[in-house]
């Protein structure tokens, strides 16, 4: 089987539409908005309209772009380069759309998706899995779900939930039955103005601080009963529940795993230039073995994480189980890379690149959190191994679309 590194003439057309996009609008703004810590709404309408927000990849039967998963990942990487806080707000919904496209019904899919792929309004989603005392090990979460006369009631708090408390739709993840475990886990969607949820802390961050992160408090939260994804008119259920939570994040980690690499290209790219025209002892240091060797290092990791990211991404698009953590691994390293680079490029500036004046020392926090989110690197290296050594089985493939 022949195997083709060329994006095609839409891949390149959307790189191409993004980067303008992400120089123009992204860039010019994004010391503001860090500085601030406040959610750019105009870029993100604007992101939305041109069609480069999360809607991109959800599916044209609803009303998005139709975007394939190496697509949406080229686009991934360049909104990051323009900047990681301002790319997480324009895509943060596409998290809780996977869960949606995993887990419900196809009258579910239509009814929530369609609002949020509505190209004259942007509506925002979010994801509640998190929790206070629930991280790494997610499905040991505590958020209940009884049932009561009509649907259900939800009580818990979710934790460092993107737009959490700002969004349109608002999917949590809750225990039916702590007795079942993994099994009692389902989803739920609880839409905006529900009286039994509101927002809790906001928090602020280190990094990526142009995106609203908050805990989601739901307190005798009711919602009928079809909005449980996957229910079904009959009052039963179909779909992976618990399982499509682990769908979700299998399937959403190349995107996380893009978003690194956005921000690591940038730093480097920064650092080389500034390399090129910053003289010391007669030349540029670029000329320097110390600095060169640094450039080069930094160059072959991005590449590295780039074929490690593209190559989970066609497994999605494929349908392809992740037998070997091939998402894991994408994450993982992208994430790792994007920390090193980082501090590198600040390293090469020196003094320049530790003040606000320059952007490397941003770029810097902002990578920080890709070694965390979504799974951290050390969660990764236990799914990857678990899964080499046979003591976990991947038996469903990744979600494609």
């Amino acid at each position: 089987m022949a195997i083709d590194f060329e994006p095609t003439p839409e891949q390149d057309e959307i790189r191409r539409l993004a980067h303008r996009f992400a120089e123009a609008e992204m860039r010019p703004q994004a010391a503001e908005f860090d500085e601030r810590e406040e959610v750019p709404w105009e870029v993100m309408r604007r992101a939305h309209a041109l069609g480069i927000g999360a809607a991109a990849g959800l599916p044209a039967a609803y009303g998005g772009g139709g975007l394939d998963p190496l697509s949406m990942l080229i686009l991934g990487e360049e909104l990051a380069w323009g900047d990681a806080g301002m790319a997480v707000s324009i895509m943060a919904s596409g998290l809780a759309a996977t869960a949606i496209l995993a887990m419900g019904t196809e009258t579910q899919r239509e009814r929530y998706l369609g609002r949020l792929c509505d190209p004259g309004s942007l509506r925002l989603a979010a994801m509640g899995l998190t929790e206070p005392d629930s991280g790494s090990d997610a499905l040991a979460l505590r958020t209940r779900a009884t049932a009561v006369d009509g649907g259900w009631a939800l009580d818990g708090t979710k934790q460092f939930c993107t737009n959490g408390g700002i969004a349109d739709l608002q999917v949590v993840f809750a225990t039916t039955d702590p007795q079942l475990g993994a099994a009692g886990i389902a989803g739920f969607v609880v839409e905006k103005g529900n009286p039994g949820m509101r927002q809790g802390r906001k928090e602020r961050k280190l990094g990526v601080r142009a995106s609203h992160t908050a805990q989601v408090i739901l307190d005798d939260c009711r919602v009928a009963a079809d909005a449980r994804l996957g229910s079904t008119p009959d009052g039963g259920v179909e779909g992976p529940g618990a399982a499509g939570a682990m769908q979700m994040l299998e399937a959403s980690r190349p995107g996380v795993a893009a978003g690194a690499l956005g921000i690591a290209r940038a730093a480097f790219e920064f650092a080389r230039d500034y390399a090129q025209t910053r003289e010391q002892f007669g030349r540029p240091i670029a000329r320097h073995q110390a600095i060169a060797f640094k450039l080069a290092d930094m160059a072959t990791e991005i590449d590295a994480a780039r074929l490690l990211t593209w190559r989970a991404g066609w497994m999605v698009q494929q349908g392809r189980p992740m037998e070997r953590g091939e998402a894991s691994m994408a994450k993982l390293f992208s994430g790792d890379v994007a920390m090193r680079v980082t501090i590198e490029a600040v390293q090469v500036l020196g003094g320049y690149g530790y003040i606000k004046e320059y952007p490397v020392e941003r770029w810097m926090r902002d990578a920080k959190i890709y070694q965390i989110w979504e799974g951290t690197a050390e969660v990764q290296r236990l799914v990857i191994g678990r899964l080499l050594s046979g003591e976990r089985r991947v038996t469903r493939p990744a979600v494609a679309g």
